[in-house]
């Protein structure tokens, strides 16, 4: 650990780790408050993409507006051997855990108060000129109050008006990914949108909306991107839940709903709680 981590903080116990790095929960040693420390070890990177990708990380993190539903950076250290990384402490279970542990699909104002607080996250980096392009349920974190906290901006991008608002790159996860990613294609912040919408098919039905056998056959049918609603996952699930899957799951990205168009939805400002006279007949 670096010394002058070791002044400001006092490093506890594990709470996970990944490839390259494990994060502690930490205390200052000034206010006494707790974090999380993402320490990552430069030494495992010897991919250069892995390396950039690291140094990014902290550099997007800084610049993205404060906003209450995305991980806060407050403090790096790093000397030859380490990064570290001092960031909100979320040490709840993330969406992965909670779908996982769920009885059955989520309720739809349970799945709303998911997307909800995740659009405004998301809303919050592409105001700031940053994609995610990683969103996934184990990127979606909560913290002691129940607070969402977007986090792991590893594979986000800037495409601010210096970079012609398009990116490149396969970044991303199977099951979560936008077709124009894996399509090799330039693409805009919109692929955060699809992902989203992926993170509430899953909610509300259990089971991803594109998926096969084998990482390419579930790429080659996120890339056919023929959206349906199977009535033994969808046949308790409103008309405006299946509409907002439509417009954040459609393969034309110009028609695809943006961030502020999906928190102005009926679905979301009736917090899940909307249905139509044809639902209830």
């Amino acid at each position: 650990m670096c010394d002058n981590l070791n002044k400001d903080y006092k490093i506890c116990e594990e709470l996970g780790r990944g490839r390259f790095g494990i994060v502690y929960q930490c205390v200052s040693n000034t206010t006494g408050a707790t974090f999380a420390c993402k320490s990552i070890d430069k030494r495992l990177l010897s991919d250069p993409t892995d390396l950039e990708c690291v140094e990014k990380e902290p550099k997007i993190l800084q610049s993205l507006k404060r906003n209450l539903h995305t991980v806060q950076i407050y403090n790096i250290y790093e000397d030859d051997d380490y990064l570290h990384m001092i960031i909100d402490l979320c040490d709840s279970p993330d969406l992965f855990d909670r779908i996982s542990s769920h009885n059955g699909p989520f309720s739809e104002p349970e799945a709303c108060g998911v997307l909800s607080p995740l659009l405004l996250s998301i809303f919050n980096c592409h105001l700031s000129g940053i994609a995610h392009r990683d969103i996934k349920p184990d990127n979606i974190l909560f913290d002691a109050r129940g607070n969402l906290k977007l986090a792991d901006f590893g594979s986000a991008e800037w495409f601010g008006a210096d970079v012609a608002g398009m990116m490149t790159g396969i970044v991303g996860t199977p099951y979560y990914v936008a077709p124009e990613v894996l399509s090799g294609r330039e693409y805009n912040e919109k692929v955060d949108i699809w992902s989203a919408g992926v993170v509430l098919y899953v909610m509300l039905a259990g089971v991803p909306p594109f998926y096969g056998e084998t990482p390419t056959d579930t790429f080659q049918a996120v890339l056919r991107g023929n959206l349906r609603f199977p009535s033994r996952y969808f046949r308790s699930v409103s008309s405006e839940a299946k509409d907002l899957l439509r417009k954040m799951l459609c393969k034309d990205v110009s028609r695809r709903f943006s961030a502020e168009q999906v928190l102005r939805h009926p679905w979301i400002l009736s917090k899940g709680e909307t249905r139509s006279m044809a639902d209830l007949t």
